[in-house]
């Protein structure tokens, strides 16, 4: 018989410790985020040794956020509603034959389906979105925004570990090789995801259970989710912009290409940083003023760089401060998602959220090529950037942090069925 510290380690329902399930969907988390951003090292030889255009892959790449963004609430659902190991194992052989087929494509249109469409539906259900709601059903209320860092911050880490990797791929076996391995590399997410197994159980309130309709309309009413969707438009259009542009964007400054390299790496180390912070702040202070901070604490920081004369020191200043506000704004967003909702449609409505930061995330990468090609100047995109990060400051504030009215009656659960 397990002890009574052995019982508690372990979530009702699991064969699993808690540290078990935390450690897998961190390294989920991991693996998932580390091939999709490695994409960028294939670009040159694979279009290359095809002869096609960089606006050919960058429409791919294009594809795959929407598909990303899309995917992210139709398998939140289907998460919720079939289990999370379930749909982590599916999004990991999506993922995995997007890759294959872009290994493959003969033509543009292949690699817009595989690199584009398959890779952005199979990222999508393998996500830390779905690991996160299966990490918030089985932490108390109180620690699920550090949780979310952990998961958050794991991501990052995959960034870190896959990009030298999928260089030394490249070099050593060569482009096509190189994304067979990745394929590869995905099938250890359906063995990781077997501790995260299981899926919300279903509650009454009075006679029914929430259906997903009206888990939706339900949301869909709630001003204060509304809000957070808004806000979180401005941070997938900030971030996207900076990723995609900003190696450029120091080259027009008249600074060395490789500052632009440095920058991206150290936003993703302070990344690690800000997001565990986020997630340990998250339990202690108010969600919704931390979100209100992240954003006009990024239009400042927009605005110095845009002031001050470059140099190398404003770029690794600026990296390494936006890097700590870089996806700080996870934790806490899924966090009131989570508290105004519960966890029963936790993965389904959280990912809503991220297809409206997918939205962004899209316009923030053609705006930018847009209006410099109008302007030939970055600046009008970095004011925006600014003008949306004081949006998204104030629409945070009217944010109520307490569950929906439903969530105060009493709950009876029902049993929970095995996966």
């Amino acid at each position: 018989m397990a002890s009574p510290s052995t019982a508690a380690a372990r979530p009702a329902g699991s064969r699993f410790s808690l540290a078990t399930i935390v450690i897998c969907g961190c390294l989920v988390a991991a693996i998932n985020f580390g091939p999709r951003s490695s994409m960028g090292f294939f670009q040159l030889p694979l279009i290359g040794e095809h002869g096609w255009s960089r606006e050919t892959f960058s429409l791919a790449m294009a594809i795959q956020n929407l598909m990303w963004g899309v995917g992210a609430a139709l398998f939140g659902a289907a998460a919720d509603r079939f289990g999370t190991a379930r749909t982590l194992a599916l999004g990991a052989v999506v993922y995995a034959i997007g890759i294959l087929v872009m290994a493959w494509a003969p033509a543009p249109v292949w690699l817009h389906v595989g690199g584009g469409v398959l890779v952005g539906l199979g990222v999508a259900a393998s996500s830390f979105g779905i690991v996160m709601a299966a990490l918030g059903r089985v932490v108390s209320a109180e620690k699920r925004t550090l949780v979310f860092g952990f998961a958050t911050a794991a991501g990052s880490f995959g960034q870190f570990f896959f990009s030298p990797l999928s260089q030394a791929l490249i070099q050593n076996f060569g482009w096509h090789d190189g994304l067979i391995a990745l394929a590869g590399m995905l099938m250890l997410i359906p063995l990781l995801a077997i501790p995260l197994q299981g899926r919300p159980t279903p509650r009454q309130a009075g006679e029914r259970d929430q259906t997903i309709g009206a888990a939706l309309a339900e949301a869909f009413g709630h001003r204060s989710y509304l809000l957070l969707v808004a806000g979180f438009f401005v941070c997938g259009f900030q971030v996207a912009f900076i990723t995609t542009h900003f190696p450029a964007y120091i080259q027009d400054l008249g600074l060395e290409a490789r500052w632009g390299v440095i920058a991206l790496m150290l936003i993703g180390l302070f990344n690690i940083v800000g997001s565990l912070s986020s997630g340990y702040l998250g339990m202690r202070l108010s969600k919704r003023y931390m979100l209100s901070f992240i954003y006009l604490a990024r239009s400042v920081v927009f605005t110095a760089f845009i002031l001050i004369p470059p140099t190398p020191l404003t770029v690794v200043l600026f990296a390494a401060t936006i890097g700590i506000l870089w996806l700080s704004t996870v934790p806490p967003t899924n966090g009131l998602v989570a508290l105004m909702f519960g966890t029963r449609y936790l993965a389904m409505l959280g990912g809503v959220v991220f297809f409206s930061h997918q939205v962004g995330s899209f316009l923030g990468v053609w705006l930018g090529g847009r209006l410099y090609d109008l302007n030939h100047s970055y600046t009008p995109v970095w004011w925006l950037g600014v003008a949306l990060g004081i949006f998204a400051g104030i629409v945070h504030l009217p944010i109520r942090e307490a569950p929906v009215e439903r969530l105060a009656a009493p709950l009876v659960p029902r049993a929970q069925p095995a996966e």
